[in-house]
């Protein structure tokens, strides 16, 4: 956009005159009314029959007026023109051709349709223009206009008069370039350009030139265009450099005001026209005055009378608080305070205030409701939430089986060893509701909590957080808490109860106090570590409930998760095997089971990884890893020894084949030679951890072997003094010593047995 002055182009058009404005042709020129119509338009209404009120969809308001002695001056006469279908009201004679499209006596504005001017030329260079010009009186040209050109090769500027400066004037650039530049909506001198117009001009008259009479303009631009348009009533589009030539004229606002006083001039006179219910306004500054209509008031502030009063309560256009009532008044409103309160009844006063009287009776009633109400909901609430509760119990007792339990229970007569259904108000209150301060044992699968059942026993409570939900994993999950109630061993945790009235059942078992066997052999600090005989003792007690459990049970159990943290000791260090939560049962007539495979990293059967097929020698292969932690005292997978030790079942068959027994053992146990009974168990523990099952010993034959080494170091008792019994152990120290392997085990490999590496194995849940 360009704003364009004498200096720049100082010869371009010629330079404009008070007396050449007030020639043009096309203006508003207040000598063309004759002095006697002027003076009958100081009429201050338009209650003559020959005013008219509106001409087509125009109404036509004073001082604006049509027909004689109806309005103000000969600036606000309107004429209306009947000779076509539709009236068309223009301003001043009908011969200046400015049609009013609107007009406002609030805003003191009048729309009219101002003329185009064009420019344009044809491929001969012949050229034909049309440059308006205009002139005002009582009126002047709003700023809420824009000045505007359209076209490729276009320079457009507006010369005019304020007050008494017959030189002001500015204008804009317009240019195409390449077509891909021209943007729709876009007037900012690349097809179109605009420019502000200056404030209170009452006169101008426009230019239009091409610079280079649109010779070179690609897709030929025939035509320059300028008008003056009220802002934001016309939006440029790439058409318009075409098809423009129709469109003759565009909406401008105009500002008025009456005569040349102001307000304090001009209220002394007999012409002034605020009266009744309007006011002189006085922010305008002039030139003339304005009337606007007082507050509380609507209409026209320039006839007598006519601002209307606003009734403020109908609209709700007013302040009045809740508890007052709105009253309407000339010019405005009043709030009154209903019965039992008192002030000004105003939002922002000091609103209704309820009297003594009412504030009790209203306190009374509503603290009434209130207790009233809130003891209802609470019953209601307390009432629905025990029931949905009772009904959720029962939907958890059913979907975990509950009825299949208690079925079972009666069947075989109810007797003492059974499995005890607990409610979950019992084991709330056995574990505090399950403080944290009651927590034994915590792993991913499930919270251990020590509780105190009603008749003082002491209990461990197992809260998982996964249950199967299938029908027939909950039938094998009855069947199993059936069983283990029953089994009745000294080295098995004893199974009293459960508990299905939650979503995931809650197991209740003996409590053993003496923690794990993995805490004992495990923990460095504890100073008073296990000596071998209480170490032997737990392996052999270990080894009987295994082989119970496969053996001697009614249904053969394969525990599956056989680890130092699965053997609880008590304050003898009697083992109880516990967490039977990854177990399952064998049918009689089978001697596997194809499951998906579950267990703990280090311990896991590598045959059972490769086949999927559960047998008694899986849990056979877990022992023997059991007994290398008794022997070594270190972790079956632990990734902060060196990769050959990482895993402790192939470190400790390398030891045991390269003679380095006595290297992996136990420092803990303070041993100068090593006893015939760790060789044996060394020896039993190659035999366990036999990659092929069939290899593998039965949990009966490891279970009776250990018991007569474990016999047989009683009887011998202190360590070994028999010759033939040291020269074994000398033999097997021996690097090239020749001891019993399983078929592969000279070949012990990591690839064999790491599991690390080629399996990923979370621990199983400890219970379910």
């Amino acid at each position: 956009m360009y704003k364009i002055s004498n200096s720049h182009i100082p010869n371009l058009i010629p330079k404009i005159t008070q007396k050449n404005l007030k020639m043009s042709t096309m203006h508003l020129k207040t000598l063309l009314v004759v002095t006697a119509i002027a003076a009958l338009g100081t009429a201050s209404a338009q209650k003559g029959p020959a005013c008219e009120s509106s001409c087509g969809n125009v109404n036509i308001t004073f001082p604006f007026g049509s027909g004689e002695g109806c309005y103000y001056s000969s600036d606000f006469l309107v004429t209306c023109d009947r000779s076509s279908r539709e009236p068309v009201p223009y301003f001043g004679p009908i011969t200046t051709n400015f049609v009013i499209s609107n007009m406002s006596t609030s805003k003191s504005e009048v729309e009219i349709m101002a003329f185009v001017a064009y420019d344009c030329y044809n491929e001969s260079g012949q050229v034909t223009r049309n440059a308006p010009s205009l002139w005002l009186s009582d009126f002047q040209i709003s700023s809420k206009n824009k000045f505007v050109a359209i076209g490729c090769d276009t320079y457009a500027r507006f010369r005019g008069r304020r007050g008494n400066d017959f030189d002001i004037g500015t204008g804009c650039i317009s240019t195409c370039g390449r077509n891909s530049l021209l943007t729709n909506g876009s007037c900012s001198g690349v097809g179109c350009c605009e420019v502000a117009v200056p404030e209170g001009l009452k006169a101008y008259n426009m230019s239009l030139r091409s610079f280079n009479n649109h010779e070179n303009i690609t897709d030929f631009n025939p035509c320059s265009y300028a008008f003056f348009v009220e802002e934001g009533k016309f939006n440029f589009s790439t058409t318009n450099l075409v098809d423009f030539r129709g469109v003759n004229s565009m909406p401008m606002i105009l500002d008025w005001a009456i005569g040349n006083l102001t307000c304090d001039e001009a209220k002394d006179t007999n012409s002034f026209l605020c009266k009744g219910n309007s006011e002189c306004d006085q922010d305008y500054g002039g030139p003339g005055y304005r009337c606007r209509c007082l507050k509380g008031f609507e209409g026209n502030p320039y006839v007598a009378e006519e601002c209307k009063n606003i009734n403020e309560c109908e609209r709700e256009n007013h302040d009045c608080d809740h508890d007052a009532q709105c009253d309407d008044t000339d010019g405005s409103y009043k709030c009154t305070c209903r019965k039992g309160y008192s002030g000004d009844g105003r939002k922002n006063g000091t609103g209704c205030t309820a009297d003594q009287s009412t504030i009790i009776k209203i306190v009374v009633g509503t603290s009434a409701s209130a207790i009233f109400l809130l003891i209802t909901i609470t019953w209601l609430y307390l009432v629905l939430k025990r029931r949905k509760l009772v009904m959720l119990r029962e939907k958890f007792f059913k979907q975990n089986g509950g009825i299949m339990l208690q079925q079972r229970i009666s069947g075989n007569g109810g007797s003492h060893d059974q499995a005890r259904v607990f409610t979950i108000e019992e084991l709330k209150r056995a574990t505090n509701n399950y403080d944290e301060s009651r927590i034994i044992g915590k792993g991913g699968y499930g919270t251990v909590y020590k509780g105190v059942l009603s008749d003082n026993r002491i209990v461990a409570i197992k809260k998982s957080k996964l249950v199967d939900q299938t029908q027939a994993q909950i039938e094998q999950f009855i069947n199993e808490v059936v069983i283990l109630s029953q089994i009745n061993h000294r080295n098995v945790v004893k199974l009293i109860g459960c508990c299905l009235e939650t979503e995931i059942p809650l197991l209740v078992y003996e409590f053993i106090p003496n923690g794990t066997l993995s805490d004992h052999i495990h923990n460095k600090g504890n100073l008073l570590a296990m000596t071998w005989d209480i170490r032997l003792r737990i392996a052999t007690e270990t080894a009987e409930a295994l082989s119970y459990l496969h053996s001697a049970a009614s249904v053969p159990i394969i525990h599956r998760d056989v680890k130092p943290m699965n053997i609880l000791l008590d304050d003898n260090y009697v083992a109880k095997v516990a967490d039977f939560g990854a177990s399952r049962l064998i049918p009689i007539d089978q001697i596997e089971l194809a499951t998906i495979v579950q267990g703990t990293l280090g311990y896991l059967d590598p045959e059972y990884m490769q086949t999927n097929q559960l047998t008694d020698k899986s849990d056979v292969y877990s022992f023997g890893v059991v007994l290398a932690e008794i022997l070594t005292g270190k972790k079956a997978i632990s990734f902060d020894r060196s990769e050959e030790e990482r895993n402790l079942a192939i470190y400790f068959l390398y030891s045991l084949k390269v003679g380095r027994l006595s290297q992996v053992l136990d420092e803990r146990l303070q041993l100068n030679d090593v006893p015939t009974e760790i060789i044996q168990v060394s020896r039993l523990a190659e035999r366990c951890l036999c990659i092929k099952g069939e290899e593998r010993p039965t949990m009966k034959e490891v279970a009776i072997e250990l018991q007569g080494i474990l016999a047989s170091m009683i009887q011998n008792h202190p360590w070994v003094q028999n010759n033939s019994n040291e020269d074994e152990g000398v033999s097997l120290l021996k690097e090239q010593t020749n001891y019993y392997e399983c078929t592969n085990g000279g070949n012990v490999s990591s690839s064999t047995f790491d599991s690390t590496r080629k399996h990923t194995m979370s621990p199983i849940s400890s219970g379910r």
